[in-house]
């Protein structure tokens, strides 16, 4: 029994060291392909191929367009300023339309008898103007007229009776005479002889005085002095000056 104990001691020995030596060997494997491969020198890699940047573009507005719309300074971010435009004015009112009398052709077409004024009548071919409104066409039941750039279509009998409409209220109506202007008044007879006091002494001369140059009252003489717009001054000086 202890013979196999030391056997088997002897071999456990052997066996450790096989492993040790194994285990050496593999360290200095490990340090020699170590120092082969750092003594080993590596050939530099050649560099990539330069590739410029592109240059930049000149600076253009279409460039910032984004920063307009998107500006921080407006609340709504529209760089659209809304205008407000003033209400449209209200159409031109049309006036009144002329009144019919009748057609008549004498061959060359249709005359229309027309008026825009109570007994003002017009004979009117297609194409003329009467006031505002030009004939366009005409039949036995409707007429048409032109204003500005409008056609204004009516019914004949409509025109006709607002032709009749003034021709029979003229009857009734009766005009009062302008009353009579009243008599001139006759001009008040002025007194005669020296008026308002002047400088100097001098007397004016009352208006429609009818006095001859030099007469005598009151101590005063009328003199009428001759003036370069034809008109004679009158004033009455002192006899004893």
């Amino acid at each position: 029994m202890k013979r196999k104990l030391m056997l088997l001691n002897a071999v456990l020995l052997v066996i450790a060291v096989l492993a040790g030596w194994r285990l050496r060997q593999e360290w200095l494997d490990a340090k020699a392909r170590e120092a082969a491969t750092l003594a080993q020198r590596l050939k530099p890699a050649p560099p990539p191929p330069f590739t410029p940047l592109p240059t930049a573009g000149p600076v253009v507005p279409s460039g910032y367009a984004d920063v307009v719309q998107k500006m921080l300074f407006d609340r709504s971010r529209n760089p659209n300023v809304v205008v407000e435009l003033p209400p449209a004015p209200p159409p031109e009112p049309v006036p009144p339309l002329p009144a019919y009398y009748g057609t008549m052709n004498l061959g060359d077409g249709p005359l229309v008898v027309l008026g825009l004024a109570p007994g003002a009548q017009q004979a009117i071919e297609l194409g003329g103007t009467i006031g505002q409104f030009k004939l366009v066409s005409v039949n036995t039941e409707e007429i048409a007229f032109e204003w500005k750039g409008q056609t204004i279509r009516k019914k004949l009998h409509e025109l006709a009776e607002a032709a009749a409409a003034p021709q029979a209220a003229a009857p009734a109506r009766t005009e009062t005479p302008p009353p009579a202007a009243p008599p001139p008044q006759p001009v008040a007879q002025q007194p005669l002889g020296p008026g308002q006091q002047l400088n100097s002494g001098y007397r004016a001369c009352i208006p429609n005085d009818n006095m001859p140059a030099g007469a005598v009252v009151d101590g005063f003489r009328k003199v009428l002095i001759p003036t370069p717009f034809g008109v004679q001054s009158c004033r009455w000086d002192p006899i004893n000056r």
